[in-house]
């Protein structure tokens, strides 16, 4: 593979337009692109020097290095598994696919294949995140044992917004923790070590039914949740997730807590990481002269410039450019990673519906 890969997208949404910009920042080329309409993929293609509308997957996958999955739900597992088939590594959207038995036959297809895969768990990729890694790593009596935090948006706060997420056929029988309170979930397991063996979860709606005035219609997913969990190393910890959060556009918010030191960050405000101790608080700011590993390769601008979600999805892309070449890609979020995820949604659900604690499979 050359040191510019070709790359497929398929799926011209906002993701779609994520990941494209995300590759060819990072110096890749977007060869081929599929919507769901030959007049959105022209659409889609005309944006981007170079790329092509593809007429259809099959089409796509011939002059590909990588494709990257950016479409409904539903779709992800029998796109995917077509793409491993024909030999083809897979980088693909969250969640891996909208059921537990189709995300373990994939991944179990991906290691046969011997194929890089990722899924985009790119809150991975903020500095100030892999410094809380590094420090609690480093630290054999950090005892974290309280976890908790939330994930906050507001998208569909509105009762007339409508999304294709909102439907089970379409996004899966979890919305607001399979879309994203598996990102928190990752981002824990990921900065502490800890893996989640148990949840006790209740799903909540702010409305029961969505749609313009006049035309509206039964919500079957949720809006909303809050699970209780407890983990491998004995810790307990809770997690809010919510998608009609007035005023929260994007606040994804850890608290690790040890009985001498606790961590927390915010993703909308990524440059700090604040330490708390018992006789003082430290703000830690990122900055490229941090004496962490990851300081030279995750911190392209110097301190005071601020980067975010953008900056982390090229990181993100690196790594998967990195893996496709043959060279280490540390932390990078592969298909396992998206069973992982898989795993603690179908616990999640299966908990909201009897009220029981309930076991994460492994």
């Amino acid at each position: 593979m050359s040191d510019r890969p070709r790359v497929g997208i398929v799926g011209t949404g906002f993701m779609g337009g994520v990941h494209s910009r995300a590759v060819t920042a990072v110096g890749a080329t977007v060869t081929a692109i599929l919507g769901s309409t030959p007049e959105r993929s022209a659409e889609a293609a005309a944006r981007l020097p170079g790329a092509r509308p593809a007429a259809d997957l099959a089409d796509l996958l011939d002059d590909v290095d990588v494709v990257h999955l950016c479409t409904p739900n539903h779709l992800h597992a029998r796109d995917a598994e077509q793409a491993l088939a024909a030999g083809v590594p897979v980088v693909c959207e969250k969640p891996l696919a909208t059921t537990l038995a189709d995300a373990e036959r994939l991944t179990a297809a991906a290691g046969a294949a011997a194929l890089v895969t990722a899924v985009p768990f790119v809150y991975r990729y903020h500095p100030l995140v892999r410094e809380a890694r590094a420090r609690i790593a480093a630290d054999p009596d950090a005892g974290l044992w309280l976890l908790h935090g939330s994930y906050l948006q507001d998208w569909l706060g509105d009762q007339a917004a409508g999304n294709w997420r909102v439907d089970p056929a379409l996004g899966g029988g979890t919305r607001a923790f399979g879309d994203i309170g598996v990102h928190w979930c990752d981002l824990m397991e990921y900065v502490t070590g800890h893996r989640i063996t148990r949840v006790l979860a209740r799903f909540g709606r702010a409305f029961e039914e969505r749609g313009p005035q006049g035309a509206r219609g039964a919500v079957r997913t949720e809006d909303g949740a809050v699970v209780s969990f407890e983990t491998d190393r004995g810790a307990i910890g809770s997690l809010v997730v919510s998608q009609a959060s007035a005023g929260r556009r994007n606040r994804l918010w850890f608290s690790f807590d040890g009985p001498s030191t606790s961590y927390s960050f915010d993703q909308e405000g990524p440059e700090q990481l604040w330490i708390g101790g018992r006789t003082a608080n430290t703000t830690v700011l990122r900055d490229p002269a941090l004496p962490s590993a990851h300081a030279e390769r995750f911190d392209p601008l110097p301190a005071g410039h601020p980067q975010g979600y953008r900056t982390c999805f090229e990181d993100f892309a690196v790594d998967v450019h990195a893996a496709l070449a043959g060279r280490p890609a540390h932390g990078l979020p592969t298909f396992a990673d998206g069973l992982r995820a898989a795993r603690i949604s179908a616990a999640v659900t299966a908990s909201a519906a009897n009220g029981t604690f309930t076991e994460v499979p492994t």
